[in-house]
């Protein structure tokens, strides 16, 4: 399944900030989209239910990757995540379990999945194509939704490239995965989907953060604090 987990509690060593700083607001936006412990948890239940279904008859299977989630999902609870973000360890796996189940096959498993990557490849490549670039779109939306930066060439650039860089990446998902899926190799199709998983996303989140980086410097009015070094929104005086 694509991955529905949203990670609430961000550990020192997963923010993007520089050590002393507070994160910026799109910071951990894009800290909650790609964490290290978020990459752990969408690879945990691909990594059961691949295993289990090399031993185990499918419907065993089906339900040791089903306890699999809810053991996720209650560790996160523990690690004091909302229930919302914690429940998405169990309602992916839920899905998929479903679908194959309905279907009798392993490898539909992963077909749900598959078909995401397609639908997002297809947004964020259209996104570009209409020069609105997703990652632009929600940097704006982000910071109040009012400033101009489809107007500035180098911001409007920046963000066309993280956004294509989104768009490789689903594409390469969607390609090799649908290819793996249609020769009916649920084995590879676990391992693609782990292998896919945590450094092409984390490769995307850098890009990502260097384009809001760049709106952020060249959109947002700002003042510097000396006592932290941290740039803050300027604000008008009292009249």
């Amino acid at each position: 399944m694509p991955e529905l987990q949203q990670h609430d509690t961000m550990d020192d060593d997963d923010t993007i900030s520089p050590a002393g700083t507070a994160p910026t607001r799109e910071e951990a936006l894009l800290a909650r989209m790609g964490t290290r412990m978020g990459f752990v948890y969408s690879a945990i239940p691909v990594v059961v239910f691949v295993t289990a279904n090399l031993f185990l008859p499918l419907a065993v299977t089906l339900t040791v990757a089903l306890l699999a989630g809810a053991g996720l999902m209650v560790f996160r609870l523990v690690r004091g995540e909302r229930w919302i973000s914690a429940a998405g360890s169990l309602a992916g796996v839920t899905i998929a379990a479903a679908v194959v189940a309905l279907t009798g096959s392993a490898k539909n498993y992963f077909m749900v999945g598959i078909w995401a990557y397609l639908a997002g490849f297809v947004i964020t490549l259209g996104s570009v194509l209409l020069r609105r670039p997703v990652t632009g779109v929600i940097w704006n939306f982000v910071h109040g939704g009012k400033h101009p930066w489809r107007t500035d060439r180098k911001v409007l650039r920046a963000h066309i490239a993280a956004t294509l860089a989104a768009a490789g990446v689903l594409g390469a998902r969607f390609g090799l995965q649908q290819w793996l899926y249609l020769n009916d190799n649920t084995s590879a199709l676990g391992v693609a989907r782990v292998a896919m998983g945590t450094p092409l996303s984390a490769l995307v989140v850098v890009v990502i953060v260097w384009a809001f980086r760049r709106s952020s410097k060249r959109l947002l009015p700002k003042t510097a604090d000396a006592g932290e070094g941290i740039a803050t929104p300027a604000h008008k005086p009292a009249e």
